[in-house]
């Protein structure tokens, strides 16, 4: 399997036990956890004891995939997390990303998933790579966008404790290999006339 990418700005490496404190403290914001649990943080028992062990276990069951750290590549600080969390059997790929606030702005998110995107299909060979959100969060639409993923559908999930937005629905974008395949030979064509 293939390296991980890096980006101008972006170094991504596997997630290991030593990063619970980040991961807890990155959910402890709550404008980070508002489309997710509505600003609630989460217990720093249920990220070292259920999420990360079942994070780690992805990486033998589907090499390629799953969720790794994000550092500055300058100065390697913890910025967040991006996905390519796998399908049950691993063809398809859900893109997902949790970042600092203090980052948010400054096009990462975009730039991290474009980079991860080129990664699931050329590297990796997934089928088809998507992504949900709170149809009211705006900024994470924008980013699947800019990423090269398109809206599919908006539908309506029942929660024991929606949060605000709810009523509107989720959404879905994505891109299928053959689109990826057909955007990738465009630019060669036009260079080549």
């Amino acid at each position: 399997m293939s390296d991980l990418p890096c980006t101008e700005r972006l170094r991504f490496r596997r997630l290991t036990m030593a990063d619970v404190d980040a991961l807890v403290d990155l959910d402890s914001d709550p404008e980070v956890m508002r489309f997710l649990s509505g600003g609630v943080a989460t217990p720093l028992a249920t990220v070292r004891d259920e999420q990360l062990p079942r994070l780690l276990a992805q990486y033998e069951r589907h090499p390629g995939l799953g969720r790794w750290t994000a550092l500055d590549r300058g100065t390697g600080d913890f910025l967040g997390w991006f996905a390519l969390d796998p399908s049950a059997d691993g063809t398809e790929a859900e893109l997902g990303y949790r970042l600092r606030r203090s980052t948010w702005g400054l096009g990462l998110a975009t730039e991290g998933s474009r980079a991860l995107v080129r990664y699931a299909f050329d590297a990796v060979g997934v089928r088809r790579v998507w992504a949900e959100t709170m149809t009211v969060n705006e900024r994470s639409r924008r980013v699947m966008a800019k990423a090269g993923l398109r809206y599919l559908r908006t539908f309506h999930l029942q929660w024991d404790h929606p949060i605000p937005g709810t009523e509107h629905g989720e959404v879905e974008y994505e891109l299928r290999a053959e689109e990826w395949a057909a955007a990738q030979e465009r630019p060669a064509a036009r260079r080549a006339r």
